[in-house]
């Protein structure tokens, strides 16, 4: 296939990159180098060394002889080069990764809560008015994520999207019908995620777009079979309060001796997915596409869900690391429940990577052997929801004045 990866020079847009491309698709990348951009603002740098995205391809090419096509375009700002690029090169395939990803950093000032609306949500739109536009019938996967749900805890499993619900008619029988599942984002990240399933469910409907719609968790993990090949392919690593996954972060500060930041109760249940099953669901996906006129296909991509203070815990006793517990800067329940279901990937193949010793063992690692780029002050989460918690949070970045247990 010809697919295209939006977003393709992110976290979980390279190794996808690299996977489609081993699999011998004709893979090109559309990015605006954003996130790079990002680093810039916060005086922060993902804790692998990174070339720069031309280079990589090029390695990329040196090592299996494949080549990564690389276009510079903001999705969000040039829609008319983006219809054009579209209509000429007609892709089979469109991933869409290409939206500010970070919650913490879409709740930072009233200026990034603005960024990530303008940006996500124009990114999206433009994306499917240029699809309609150009007439082209390409499977958009798009990546978004668990957050749209919401941490309610209500007793019941998470479905894939869809609830069914009775309605009571006007004759007061009842009618049974199926409603995208209700969203309760808790951030404006997370809103943004939210609106995009409505802009998906219309282009569906109206104009025949094939959509699947991922609904992803927490991503953890460091390699694919891909990034090992060589050292400039590794994939970016976030470590810091904005962008750091927490699974990710606790690794980090177990490996320089920092205590592991757990905020609140650390009672809140994520869900989780390690970066390679993240790869391989993007993949089972592009081969399950959706039928035109098909309403929207999501999926819960994610592999199990575990208590930030069990995860704390787990990581503690691997390393010795201590735990420390700091102020919430989230507006968010101390505690919850999470189940979710995953049928769906589960009867296409896959086959989960679940938290494990020599998995973890393996992000230490990594950690360590680049412990030197750390900038220690960087690694508390301070980005608070309200006012009212930012004035609660401690911004010491060593945890002296936070309560510590081993």
């Amino acid at each position: 296939m010809k697919i295209a990866i939006l977003g393709g020079d992110g976290f979980v847009g390279w190794p996808t990159t690299l996977h489609l491309s081993d699999l011998g698709h004709e893979v090109h990348i559309l990015d605006n180098l954003s996130r790079r951009w990002i680093d810039t603002e916060l005086g922060v740098q993902s804790l692998t060394p990174m070339d720069s995205i031309q280079e990589r391809c090029r390695i990329w090419h040196e090592e299996t002889g494949r080549r990564i096509h690389f276009h510079l375009l903001d999705l969000a700002k040039e829609y008319e080069r983006l219809k054009s690029w579209l209509a000429e090169t007609r892709p089979d395939a469109i991933i869409h990764f290409a939206e500010q990803r970070a919650a913490p950093y879409s709740m930072k000032t009233d200026r990034h809560k603005v960024y990530t609306v303008d940006n996500n949500v124009s990114a999206t739109h433009n994306l499917l008015a240029a699809m309609v536009e150009t007439g082209i019938d390409a499977h958009l996967v798009h990546l978004g994520t668990m957050g749209v749900y919401g941490y309610s805890s209500v007793g019941a499993a998470i479905p894939e999207g869809y609830l069914p619900v009775d309605v009571e008619t006007l004759d007061g029988s009842k009618a049974t019908q199926e409603i995208l599942y209700p969203t309760r984002p808790g951030s404006v990240y997370h809103m943004t995620k939210s609106l995009d399933q409505i802009l998906f469910q219309f282009y569906a409907q109206n104009d025949g777009l094939r959509i699947t719609d991922l609904h992803q968790g927490i991503v953890w993990g460091t390699h694919t079979d891909q990034t090992r090949r060589h050292a400039q392919l590794i994939n970016r690593f976030d470590y810091d309060g904005d962008y750091g996954t927490v699974l990710n972060r606790f690794l980090i500060q177990a490996a320089i001796d920092y205590p592991l930041t757990v905020h609140g109760t650390g009672g809140q249940t994520r869900a989780f997915i390690h970066i390679q099953d993240s790869v391989r669901c993007i993949e089972l996906a592009l081969a399950d596409a959706p039928s035109r006129g098909d309403r929207v296909r999501i999926f819960n991509q994610m592999t199990e869900t575990h208590c930030v203070r069990d995860l704390a815990e787990m990581v503690a006793k691997m390393t010795g690391a201590k735990i420390a517990y700091l102020p919430n800067p989230r507006k968010e329940a101390p505690e919850n429940d999470l189940v979710v279901r995953n049928d769906q990937f589960l009867a296409l193949g896959l086959r989960p990577i679940t938290l494990a010793e020599g998995l973890l063992d393996e992000v230490v690692e990594v950690a360590r052997k680049y412990a030197y780029r750390i900038d220690r002050s960087r690694v508390p989460a301070v980005s608070a929801w309200t006012r009212e918690l930012g004035s609660k949070v401690d911004h010491d970045p060593e945890g002296k004045a936070i309560r510590s247990v081993s």
